[in-house]
């Protein structure tokens, strides 16, 4: 058992990391040690990170200890770099944690300051200056590379920046060299944020904090009405909306509510959120009140104008995506399911139920082609296919008897056969080959029918009832 973390205290005691618990009991038998609990320590720092994203939405996790955050285009909503950070350090440490933060240009340059010096804000024309000094684990390499570069007199940055770029990868590999120039800013880091980026997002900074619904809901309309002009400028309208509560603890709850039909109506909008509190209201605690509202836009569609018409059916059209939205909201997105059609000939294939709010607007099922006449296929088809007993006079002809549900039924006409074979390019489960017959009994009863297989095959085929016509 070894030291995985020590506070102040310990650290003014001599001790260290990695250091043995025996020996570290042996310098002071009164160490207070608590067992570490990685699930806990990343479901903070992902606490944390979700804390940050006032700040901005391109929020990365590194590692077990740090957070990377994008800050272009943010910092001067609070004031500059050095209020941002301030800010951020001074909130932090309110909180109770003891945090370090480095504002450059580069996320290696950051990283290292943040680790290795003093933290602050880092121009661009000090980069050089600033690494300079620090130890070469500040690269972000490898232990055994750090402990190789150290062997050879190359332990603090500087040492590295005058040497020939040549030898130095021939000896110690690319990875010396990529670490450097994405610290001095050759070479670009992009950082990838731990949550998609809105496309939209607006937001509402309150003076004295909200804790009653109604007040979330009133100022959840007002900031849907500030997105109207960009919904407008872009001609869309939103499918996917997301309303982040930050609560003035740290807190951050985020709950997310879809449309069936891309809206833009402020009203509406808030409408989703007022179902959506109701279903999520137990786990909603406001404590001591939210400081910060925003509605960000995940998903949005092309907006179609409609005109409502004399006998108002673009009025129903609405009232019923009013009733889907509202619906899914309160109980579910998947208690309200609807069929969609697919590219494929093989029936259990060719329709999918999804949720209503997923389902594809009326031109892209219009533009589908299905290769085939309606009036071919029957009006109910089974869930699943049901086993029937047939005899034929051809091999590879339709029945002229077969017995089904323990009835059996003469064939009085039979057309067909109608070959569907699988789409080879899916890994879907091969449904096999097989020749579909539409029959009519001596009862009046119009079936369609398919056989699984062939007689000249070592097994014999199968004959199943797959639907019922009209």
């Amino acid at each position: 058992m070894r030291l995985t973390s020590l506070d102040e205290m310990s650290e003014t005691l001599g001790l260290r990391l990695g250091q043995g618990l025996a020996e570290a009991r042996a310098i002071h038998p009164s160490v207070e040690v608590v067992d570490e609990n990685p699930a806990a320590d990343r479901s903070l720092l992902e606490a944390i990170a979700d804390w940050c994203d006032r700040y901005t939405p391109l929020v990365a996790i590194d590692g077990e200890k740090g957070l990377l955050l994008d800050i272009t285009g943010c910092a001067h909503l609070f004031g500059g770099e050095e209020l941002l950070l301030n800010d951020v350090m001074l909130r932090l440490f309110q909180m109770g944690f003891d945090a370090r933060g480095a504002i450059s240009g580069w996320p290696g340059l950051s990283w290292a300051v943040c680790r290795f010096g003093h933290g602050g804000v880092v121009a661009d024309r000090e980069r050089e200056t600033i690494a300079a000094p620090l130890p070469v684990a500040a690269l972000r390499l490898e232990q055994d590379l750090v402990g190789a570069l150290r062997k050879l007199g190359l332990k603090r940055i500087g040492d590295i920046l005058p040497l020939p770029r040549a030898p130095l990868a021939r000896r110690f590999g690319a990875q010396v060299l990529l670490r450097l120039d994405q610290m001095m800013g050759r070479v670009e880091e992009p950082i990838s944020p731990r949550r998609p980026v809105p496309v939209l997002s607006c937001e509402r900074r309150l003076l004295e904090p909200i804790r009653a619904e109604e007040d979330i809901l009133h100022l959840a309309g007002q900031v849907a009405l500030l997105l109207l002009p960009s919904l407008e400028a872009r001609g869309a309208g939103g499918r996917v909306f997301e309303l982040v509560l930050f609560r003035v603890d740290g807190k951050v709850f985020r709950i997310e509510a879809g449309a069936s039909q891309p809206l833009r109506e402020p009203q509406r909008i808030a409408a989703l959120f007022s179902e959506r509190l109701k279903a999520v209201h137990d786990d909603l605690d406001a404590g001591f009140g939210f400081e910060i509202l925003r509605l960000n836009v995940l998903r949005h569609e092309d907006f179609r104008s409609t005109q409502t018409d004399f006998e108002g059916q673009g009025q129903q059209a609405a009232s019923l995506g009013d009733f889907v939205d509202r619906v899914s909201a309160r109980l579910g997105c998947h208690v309200l399911q609807g069929v969609a059609l697919r590219q494929s000939h093989v029936p259990e294939r060719a329709s999918v139920f999804l949720p209503a709010l997923d389902m594809p607007a009326a031109s892209k099922r219009d533009d589908l082609h299905l290769g085939f006449q309606i009036r071919d296929r029957p009006v109910r088809l089974f869930r699943y296919p049901e086993r029937v007993e047939a005899v034929a006079e051809v091999p590879d002809g339709p029945p002229f008897r077969f017995r089904w549900r323990r009835i059996l039924h003469e064939v009085l006409r039979a057309e067909g056969p109608e070959r569907i074979s699988p789409e080879w390019w899916l890994d879907e489960e091969d449904p096999g080959e097989r020749d579909y017959f539409r029959l009519e009994v001596m009862t009046g009863q119009r079936l369609w029918l398919y056989r699984k297989g062939h007689y000249h095959q070592d097994t014999a085929p199968g004959w199943y009832v797959q639907g019922v016509f009209a």
